[in-house]
């Protein structure tokens, strides 16, 4: 995806049932994509965060956010500013494999074990997308038995 047409919209919304569907039928049904879509409840509110990336050109990303303010509970569309975002990466390697170097990729990418047994270590990273795309491919070379990657949060400065 090119960046420049990459998308950050953090959308404040009543914390209800049927709003996730509100939102991503908008999407669908106007043919809008959405490559990463979290939530969350907002502590001690009523409210829940939604956080979109989406991709698109300018015209394409002024009807994504006149439409989201047309859309009920949503309290709040931010969708200009300066954003920090965040991705996680869950890696399953198995203990069978030559794990030299893996302390300084872990060092790189805000990286470390998150869980072990006797035959995987879980590794976690979080770091901006671009980083986690980056850390994926780095732990290729571990044999990864899996992957779990999430989607971005994110928060307005």
């Amino acid at each position: 995806m090119n960046d420049k047409n990459r998308r950050l919209i953090s959308v404040i919304v009543l914390n209800e049932h049927g709003v996730l569907s509100r939102i991503s039928g908008l999407f669908s049904g106007r043919g809008y994509n959405i490559d990463s879509l979290t939530v969350a409840p907002i502590p001690d509110t009523e409210f829940s965060r939604v956080s979109i990336v989406t991709s698109g050109d300018a015209r394409v990303f002024e009807q994504i956010t006149k439409q989201l303010h047309k859309l009920l509970p949503i309290y709040k569309v931010i969708e200009e500013g300066d954003f920090v975002e965040k991705e996680l990466a869950l890696v399953k390697i198995p203990l069978s494999v030559n794990l030299a170097g893996l302390d300084s990729v872990l060092k790189s990418y805000n990286g470390s074990v998150a869980n072990s047994n006797s035959e995987n270590l879980i590794i976690i990273a979080c770091d901006d997308s671009t980083r986690i795309t980056s850390f994926i491919k780095t732990m290729s070379k571990y044999s990864p038995v899996d992957i779990v990657r999430s989607g971005s949060v994110m928060l307005e400065m």
